[in-house]
């Protein structure tokens, strides 16, 4: 049966959700003629997606999504292909048009938005970036950045500041006069996410966009863009089939199947507690090295004594990675203090050892 999870955190209506930049309630999309039918059937006798398409000849996209995100915040939304993630990116900014539920932008149901309003929203509010690059190879690497200025109807010289200033971002400066062939993928990949950024918006939609690139450039991308979107405070909806890639730029995670979001949650959480068999296999063979932190594995302290306040310090948020290595050089236990520099935890060699190991470590 396709069930629909909500998110663990974050979770709120749309009027509650003033601190949210992006919210989809039950929000279906079927394709074919008999969509209502089918979503109908779903709901009332469970079929899953191969008897969907069996008995009414349609298929199904998302099933039921229900995601609230922060202003600010990277959300990954992750499968395998065929999962709905693609799908389901792409009624953010309605180039797909829902078979039911709702959408809000800042609070806004962009259903209910005219032809011209979805115009202005898509120009000035949200960005989109997309695997294949999509520049076009007769204009230069400035013309294809302020693109959006151009349809903004924006004077030369503002789109020609803009477009240098976002290729400074993306560490391109100087490229402008340049043809899009002459880059590298990774650099061609810069100017698509420069353009997205020269109008400024405050939503990124990443669809994959660091999937056709070699192992190395995609890791110093993302640790650019992770950078970037948190220092521009962008909220981004990241695309990935990656669970690595997930987890390494994601502030939370959504696992999608066949159309349904079966689990929502920190890095963390998904890694040490997964919540369905499928999640599970998933993160099966994922390092625990750079995503657990002392804060999940350390001993609570109700109140610091001289013993503790004595011992060397590590911060809540520091990664096992870390804390192994700082292990390695001493027996002696550790001391984890909170951002205010209240000693909170204990983290000794045992606690290291037992969070390295699989299964959850609450």
């Amino acid at each position: 049966m396709m069930q629909a999870h909500p998110p663990a955190a974050f979770t709120r209506t749309a009027a509650e959700g003033s601190d949210h930049a992006i919210v989809m309630k039950a929000v279906w999309k079927v394709f074919g003629a008999r969509e209502r039918e089918a979503i109908a059937a779903i709901r009332g006798e469970g079929l899953d997606k191969q008897q969907v398409a069996e008995r009414f000849g349609c298929v199904v996209g998302v099933a039921g999504i229900d995601i609230s995100v922060a202003r600010g915040e990277i959300f990954c939304v992750m499968g395998l292909s065929g999962s709905g993630k693609s799908t389901l990116i792409r009624h953010i900014n309605r180039l797909l048009e829902p078979s039911a539920g709702e959408i809000f932008i800042d609070g806004e149901n962009i259903l209910a938005k005219t032809p011209a309003e979805l115009r202005a929203l898509r120009s000035h509010k949200i960005g989109m970036v997309f695997q294949s690059f999509g520049l076009l190879p007769h204009r230069t690497v400035r013309d294809n950045v302020a693109l959006p200025l151009e349809i903004q109807g924006a004077t030369k010289q503002r789109r020609f500041d803009v477009a240098e200033a976002a290729l400074a971002k993306v560490n391109l400066a100087g490229w402008g006069d340049r043809y899009c062939q002459e880059l590298s993928g990774g650099m061609q990949q810069r100017v698509g996410l420069a353009r997205a950024l020269a109008a400024d918006p405050a939503i990124l939609l990443m669809d994959e966009p660091f999937s056709a690139l070699d192992p190395l450039i995609r890791r110093q991308l993302q640790d650019e863009f992770v950078a970037l979107s948190k220092s521009m405070g962008k909220t981004v909806i990241f695309i990935t089939h990656d669970l690595d890639e997930a987890i390494r730029i994601g502030d939370r995670i959504a696992i999608m199947k066949d159309g349904a979001i079966i689990q929502t949650d920190t890095p963390e959480e998904m890694v040490t507690s997964p919540k369905h068999e499928y999640v599970a296999r998933f993160i099966a063979d994922i390092s625990r090295l750079n995503v657990i932190t002392a804060r999940r594995i350390m001993r609570p302290v109700a109140e610091a004594g001289p013993q503790e306040r004595g011992l060397r310090r590590v911060a809540e948020q520091d990664l096992l990675s870390t804390l192994v290595d700082i292990a390695a050089a001493s027996p002696d236990p550790l001391a984890v203090e909170d951002t205010s520099g209240n000693i909170v935890g204990i983290v000794d060699r045992q606690s290291i050892l037992d969070g390295l190991r699989k299964g959850d470590t609450a």
